[in-house]
């Protein structure tokens, strides 16, 4: 039973990067732990691989409709997949199995990435719902600002195993002044990007069971399909206020099954 929710799973992580262009890895991530009991850690890199595919293939539907912004999708997307690649091979590995122990309480490795996921979560969605008036402004931010902001945001993808569209999305609403429609096809191209560059860094460290992931990831592909024929009868206002609600519902979720 939980492999048949695992796969309707997957369905949804590639509908939802189809409507949204990123909230993905947020759904993914979950699946894999709660549903499928795969570690946290392990799920973390499955994740990069699982949302890196299906965003290709999102990102090249999106490119025939000239939803996507290659020159800003390279400048968010050099610094933070280098981010990605070094969190994965090196910082990932070096983070010990047991954190911290007081008392009873054993804070470990998965549980520590699990709450940190969920709180970034937190952060992007009530970002995108408090600065929805902000997308007006003439605030411009430098070039090197935006490099070290994507280099950071690929440091907090490569943690989590997400593919980021949580936090790029909002930084490409933001600072790159961008329609929410062509944020999400950029968004898709980072993605991609990002975490398959991302997962190279886990494929030195850890044993991939290839059959799943890669049954896992085709059930995901034809799911972001469906996502990306729906995206066009929904309006931006919507779909920029439901991407937010749905990370905060995701974050709160995580929070609990944690704290637990």
């Amino acid at each position: 039973m939980n492999e048949i929710l695992g796969y309707i799973g997957a369905l949804l992580i590639g509908l939802i990067l189809g409507l949204t262009g990123g909230g993905g890895s947020m759904l993914t991530v979950p699946v894999l732990v709660y549903i499928l009991a795969i570690n946290p850690v392990i799920a973390t890199a499955y994740s990069l691989f699982i949302v890196g595919t299906t965003s290709v293939f999102g990102a090249l539907e999106n490119y025939r409709k000239g939803l996507v912004d290659f020159q800003k999708g390279f400048l968010f997307a050099i610094p933070s997949f280098i981010g990605v690649y070094l969190t994965r091979r090196f910082l990932v590995p070096l983070i010990p199995n047991k954190i911290i122990t007081i008392s009873s309480f054993t804070l470990t490795k998965g549980t520590f990435l699990m709450l940190f996921f969920a709180l970034i979560m937190l952060f992007a969605a009530f970002s995108m719902l408090r600065n929805k008036k902000e997308n007006h402004t003439d605030k411009e931010a430098s070039k090197l600002n935006l490099i070290l902001q994507t280099f950071f945001i690929g440091i907090i993808i490569g943690l989590v195993g997400a593919g980021g569209g949580f936090l790029i999305i909002p930084s490409l609403v933001l600072f790159a002044k961008l329609p929410m429609k062509k944020a999400i096809g950029t968004s898709l191209f980072i993605i991609a990007m990002n975490s398959l560059i991302g997962f190279l860094g886990d494929v030195e460290n850890l044993t991939i069971e290839w059959k799943f992931l890669l049954s896992f990831t085709a059930i995901s592909i034809v799911g972001i399909f469906i996502g990306a024929y729906l995206n066009k009868f929904i309006n931006e206002t919507q779909l920029k206020k439901g991407f937010a609600y749905f990370v905060l519902v995701m974050a709160c979720f995580i929070l609990f099954k944690e704290m637990l």
